[in-house]
This record gives C-alpha cells, sequence and structure tokens, in this order.
C-alpha cells in the first residue's frame, strides 16, 4: 500500500491546468473547479496504479485539464498488452464515476444540477481523451495498434500521421461550432506543440527503443520474425525495421541468394557496443 501512496508524491500540475484554475477562480466557477480536478485526478490514478502494478519505472505525473502524461522510463519495449491496459485503465475510471455520481443522485447527497454538470464533465474528458491524437489515450491506442503490424519507427509515423488529420478535422470543428472558447483553443495548443515536439524528436524515440531493447530486459518477445536484408544494407536501416513484440532473426542474402543469418543481438551489440554506427550489415558476416 505504502508503495502505491508513493506515486502521489510523483504528482505534479502542468501549467495548463494551472491557467484553467486562475480562469476558473477568476470567474468564480469553484464546483466547476472542483469537479474537473476530480475527474481528472482519478483518471491519471487510473493510469499510474495500473502502470505501478506492472513494475514500470513512474517518473512523474502530470495532470492536465483533460487527463494526464504519465512520464516512464520504458521506451516501446514492455508488452502490448500490458500498455494496453495501462492506457486503456485511465478512461475506465470514469464509467465507476458516473456510476457512483448516478447512485449519490439517487440518495440525494447531490442535487440534478450537479449531477448533469458533473456528467457533462466526465463524459467530456471521457470522449476527448479518446480522440486518436497524440498525447491523448487515443493517439496511445493507436499507437499500440500500429506497433502490431509495423516496425516501432513506421508504426511511430503512422500514428503521427494519423494524429495530426484527427487534429486538423477537430481544429475544423472547433472553428465551425466554438470559435471564441478559449479552453478549447489553450488545450488545442496543447496538442498542436505536443504533436510538434513528437515529430521533432522522433528520431531520438526510436533510437531510445533500440537502446532499450539492447541494454533492458528481453520480456516482451512473443513471436519470431525474420527479417530479410541484403549485405550492403547499413546497420542502422536494419535496425530501423525492428517491431515492438518481435524477436529477430536477420537474413543476409547477396544477390537474392542466403549467405548467413544472425541473431538481432548481435547487429544492436555491434551498433552501440562496437559504434559500427556506418558499417553494413556484410561487414558482421565477414567478421563473426
Amino acid at each position: 500500500m505504502n508503495n502505491y501512496l508513493g506515486l502521489l508524491g510523483k504528482i505534479h500540475i502542468h501549467p495548463l491546468l494551472w491557467v484553467i484554475i486562475g480562469i476558473s477562480v477568476v470567474t468564480a466557477n469553484f464546483k466547476s473547479l472542483f469537479l474537473l480536478m476530480l475527474i481528472v485526478f482519478v483518471h491519471e490514478m487510473g493510469h499510474a496504479i495500473s502502470a505501478h502494478f506492472f513494475s514500470w519505472r513512474i517518473k512523474s505525473i502530470m495532470l492536465l485539464p483533460f487527463g494526464g502524461v504519465a512520464e516512464v522510463d520504458e521506451h516501446g519495449n514492455r508488452p502490448l498488452k500490458e500498455e494496453f491496459i495501462v492506457v486503456l485503465l485511465g478512461p475506465l475510471q470514469h464509467l465507476w464515476l458516473q456510476g457512483a455520481a448516478f447512485i449519490l443522485q439517487n440518495v440525494n447527497v447531490i442535487n440534478s444540477s450537479d449531477y448533469q454538470l458533473f456528467t457533462f464533465y466526465n463524459l467530456s474528458i471521457l470522449l476527448f481523451n479518446l480522440l486518436p491524437v497524440w498525447p491523448l489515450d487515443g493517439g496511445k491506442l493507436l499507437f499500440i495498434l500500429f506497433s502490431k503490424s509495423f516496425a516501432y519507427r513506421k508504426a511511430h509515423f503512422y500514428m503521427m500521421l494519423t494524429s495530426i488529420i484527427f487534429l486538423c478535422i477537430y481544429v475544423i470543428f472547433i472553428v465551425s461550432t466554438s470559435p471564441s472558447h478559449l479552453n478549447m483553443w489553450i488545450i488545442t495548443t496543447f496538442l498542436i506543440y505536443s504533436l510538434y515536439y513528437e515529430y521533432k524528436h522522433r528520431m531520438y524515440s526510436c533510437m531510445r527503443f533500440l537502446m532499450e531493447r539492447y541494454y533492458g530486459k528481453q520480456n516482451t518477445i512473443q513471436k519470431l520474425k525474420p527479417i530479410v536484408v541484403d549485405e550492403s544494407d547499413l546497420i542502422y536501416s536494419v535496425l530501423l525495421q525492428f517491431q515492438r513484440g518481435c524477436k529477430h532473426l536477420i537474413v543476409v542474402e547477396r544477390n537474392g541468394t542466403k549467405v548467413s543469418e544472425m541473431d538481432e543481438n548481435e547487429l544492436l551489440h555491434a551498433y552501440f557496443a562496437n559504434k559500427l554506427t556506418d558499417s553494413k550489415v556484410g561487414d558482421l558476416v565477414y567478421t563473426y
């Protein structure tokens, strides 16, 4: 229990949420502020508790007006099923919260207007978080979905592309329905910045994935997936074909004919330990 209570010390409030809090204080919407903070807190603790259950390395928990971001030190090498559960446990909190609010209304602990306000916030945050836009929960679920079929780099690219498309649709919707809604534009600005930041650091993200695969524990392998390459291919280009949840056997060909095969760890060792960053796969064939 003490370990789970320690998660409270990792919680931080994002400056964007402080802005929303400031607006609520200025406009005297204290009830709205309390309900908003309660929903966001429970939502994020759903992520944090499930991540802690799977022994994830949680660095911090940032609360946002529409959910939160748990900064972890895992970098894409946890089982996809684990990550799916951790991401999903945030939105699932809204279901029991809604049920609890319904019961409290029926026993006259809260009145009808408060229940309607809570329902509006609860459903709004839930549905907004499920939008397929990074870094919302919907965007993370999208990344998991793409990761089941594509290499890490491609899955990340497709996730970013889909996020940009849906964000453009969302912006058009905001312009059409609530062009003067300040809170919506603040949140939209945050999403645009988050996508830009993720795109700018896309190669860093991929490299951290490969480093974690080499230096970290290999307990996420679900299936064997050979990668057929030519001996003239760069080691780095082959590493970019690595996929989450798969163990790769590297099949090396020369003019379409198999000449050798090697374990993925040989490529990772050559790249990270031996610093063969500009070498070709064929160089390893002759070395080994």
